[in-house]
């Protein structure tokens, strides 16, 4: 695990995308704005109001909306997944009653881009099942406003398009100041940090700091991670959209933990070690034991009862020796996962104390994503890890609440106020 981290730190120590984007300072405008977050198979629409109390502390109210993306949207063309999206927003904006006003849109896009400018992004590849064609190498953000513009019945004043982890390390610092990391794991896994600006190449200029998005889940594409990957690891990457690629994400996010799993009961089965050697079709069928089971089988009774029923949809005959083989296999993918993910964010916390030289480096990270969220045991499993690996950081962890459209509406709303400034 150690080799691990110093492989790591290395990797991420030259982070190929930069995010401009530190904490905002400025007190965010009031008022209405919307936030889209694209980062899975579901798409989320967000009514975000920015507003004051009567003590003058800013609050945040929300409201939205869930949609599930269309495979054919996700692996057809740019132009028909960016025209769904946009039928999304004019679907959600009918229900708010509010397609008669142009509001300043975040966009939460959980992708790796190389960031040109806080409203223009270019993308730089696809990743979680996404490979939507004339997409890659464009501007995400002009690519929306041309579906906007080609759908015609509202107007959007794109303010910002930010990661998913950026977004959500700024809705948690609003909290708490010292929120610097942010981290998602949920269908994907990847973390943002701030960075001393002296150590960031790509940028002129030596004080303060920037926000590195780290896209780690590429980590191990140039064979960083070859003593720890395992044969289902390898399957999981041949069979998947992009082979080669996304391998340290491929070890912990939620789209590949319930296969990662059956393809552990599958060895299981074919080496007479548990179902008395013979497996079900279904089981036998790729994506058919989903990462939810795995939640659901390491959070049941000891008798089992939930595992028993998700075993007999997969139309299993499990006896409780086999129960209890499943939960192994559960425990064993997660609690992998889980020591992946907290070796990753050891590197970056001692990276940063290494940096700023404080005798303890005083730090919260803020969290979201299903994975860290849903998963019974995944949560403490994960800060044991951290905690063990970062003896000279005191750390705090905050769960964040729809950070992802929260804090893409919140810096819309930064820049917005700084924007409405300069103009005047």
């Amino acid at each position: 695990m150690y080799r691990e981290i110093r492989k790591m730190t290395a990797v991420i120590g030259s982070a190929s995308v930069i995010c401009p984007a530190s904490p905002p300072r400025a007190r965010p405008q009031v008022g209405d704005f919307l936030a889209l977050d694209l980062g899975g198979t579901n798409f989320r629409v967000m009514l975000v109001k920015v507003g004051e109390d009567l003590d003058g502390q800013w609050k945040v109210d929300t409201k939205h909306k869930m949609y599930s993306i269309p495979e054919d949207a996700m692996t057809g063309t740019a132009e028909m997944l960016f025209d769904y999206i946009a039928e999304c927003i004019s679907d959600y904006l009918d229900q708010q009653n509010m397609k008669h006003k142009k509001l300043p849109l975040g966009f939460t896009f959980s992708f790796p881009v190389r960031h040109e400018d806080i409203d223009k992004g270019i993308l730089l590849n696809w990743t979680k099942g996404f490979t939507a064609s004339g997409a890659e190498g464009n501007n995400v953000v002009g690519l929306l406003r041309e579906a906007i513009k080609r759908r015609g019945d509202f107007e959007m004043d794109v303010v910002a398009m930010v990661n998913d982890t950026v977004a959500t390390m700024i809705s948690c610092y609003y909290e708490d100041h010292h929120c610097e990391v942010g981290l998602i794991v949920g269908t994907g896994c990847n973390a943002c940090y701030m960075e001393e600006m002296c150590n960031v190449e790509l940028v002129e200029g030596e004080e303060g700091r920037m926000c590195v998005n780290t896209e780690w889940g590429a980590f191990g594409d140039t064979g960083e991670l070859e003593d720890f990957r395992l044969e289902y690891d390898r399957v999981i990457d041949e069979g998947s959209l992009n082979p080669g690629q996304q391998l340290y994400e491929k070890m912990i996010g939620g789209k590949y933990m319930g296969e990662l799993v059956r393809l552990v009961l599958m060895k299981m089965v074919n080496e007479n070690l548990a179902f008395g050697g013979e497996a079900s079709e279904k089981l036998k069928t790729k994506g058919s034991f989903e990462t939810q089971f795995v939640s659901q089988v390491e959070g049941d009774s000891s008798d089992f009862r939930q595992t028993c029923n998700i075993l007999r949809t997969l139309e299993m005959q499990p006896t409780l020796a086999d129960c209890q083989a499943v939960r192994m296999a559960c425990e064993s993918v997660s609690t992998r996962a889980a020591g992946m993910c907290g070796a990753g964010l050891a590197a970056v916390l001692n990276r940063m104390h290494k940096h700023r030289g404080d005798d303890i480096l005083k730090i919260t990270v803020g969290v979201d994503g299903s994975v860290y969220k849903l998963h019974p045991a995944f949560k403490d499993k994960f800060h044991a890890t951290v905690h063990k690996l970062t003896p000279s950081c005191e750390i705090t962890f905050i769960q964040s609440e729809e950070g992802s459209g929260r804090g893409a509406a919140l810096i819309s709303a930064v820049a917005y106020k700084m924007a409405s400034l300069i103009g005047h």
